[in-house]
């Protein structure tokens, strides 16, 4: 049996219309050297079912659906159980490209000393899927390598992270909502060695019901206020709610109308248009990543 280099993991819960647009493309992009880990949390929607029949024909490689605190707790065990010396989290309702992924991965391997690696990022409304826009955080990385800056933000949809930097750098942080937000944070100021690729891992899709979508503002206002004195982060412009703003950029849109009256919020389409939509969509992002301009800067 070969090493595994690369684990692919996802968390979820009740996403069963998503798993089943995402999983066939990750499950055909594979390799030999990767596995899949999916934490599912005890969902009551088919989708654990639909999960634990993958598992038995061996397509998913480690499986457990069991109910887990918050989605920090979740990720955190499919985390733990990942076997390769590489760790990407795939999340289900967005679209990721395996070519790029796989070139991240074929640079970490290259080049052992780095910690992460991310990437510029896409980013759609499932509402109006045509309108593709990219979101990039290359000058606060750049601010950061310069030192002008003790941190900078990142979200985790394009990250890919050495395992054994977990040593070091540790899992999400339970206590946060803005999850990604608190543990890039967290990397950059403990100096972590993070790689920029110029390329796209990922199109992130901004869809109704996701976990960010649910979080209020005071717990981004309070969030904020711990991010800055554990880390003396200014933010982009002084404010975590600002970067909520680039968290709805990227399609982890935090929806404030839907709190107060979820019959605001839009509705997903039917499962043969979401579908056509999703595919559209991966053809877009392996359009955008068919260039040999883009370098990785480390």
């Amino acid at each position: 049996m070969k090493a595994i280099k690369l684990t692919y993991t996802i968390a979820t819960r009740n996403r069963l219309n998503f798993l089943k647009i995402t999983l066939p493309k990750l499950i055909a992009a594979i390799q030999d050297d990767e596995e899949i880990v999916i934490v599912d949390g005890n969902s009551t929607d088919g989708a654990k079912e639909y999960l634990q029949g993958l598992f038995e024909q061996g397509k998913i490689q480690q499986f457990i659906s069991e109910s887990d605190r918050n989605q920090s707790h979740a990720w955190n065990k499919a985390f733990m159980l990942a076997k390769g010396e590489i760790i990407k989290k795939i999340i289900d309702d967005d679209v990721h490209c395996y070519t790029a992924i796989n070139r991240c991965k074929h640079f970490m391997l290259a080049n052992p000393a780095v910690d992460i690696c991310i990437s510029h990022c896409l980013a759609t409304d499932i509402t109006k899927p045509a309108n593709i826009h990219i979101a990039s955080r290359l000058k606060q990385y750049q601010d950061w390598k310069d030192s002008k800056t003790a941190c900078f933000t990142f979200t985790d949809v394009h990250m890919l992270i050495r395992k054994n930097a977990l040593s070091y750098l540790g899992l999400f942080d339970t206590q946060f909502a803005m999850m990604d937000w608190e543990y890039s944070l967290r990397c950059s100021y403990l100096k972590a060695n993070i790689a920029y690729y110029t390329g796209y891992n990922s199109l992130s899709v901004s869809t109704p019901g996701n976990v960010s979508s649910q979080t209020n503002a005071a717990t981004l206002k309070q969030e904020g206020q711990i991010g800055k004195l554990k880390y003396g982060y200014e933010g982009d412009r002084a404010d975590i709610s600002l970067f909520s703003e680039f968290k709805i950029a990227v399609g982890k849109a935090i929806n404030y109308k839907a709190l107060n009256n979820l019959s605001d919020t839009p509705q997903l389409p039917a499962e043969d248009e979401l579908g056509a939509i999703y595919n559209k969509l991966y053809e877009e992002v392996e359009a955008y990543n068919r260039s040999d301009d883009f370098i990785f800067i480390a």
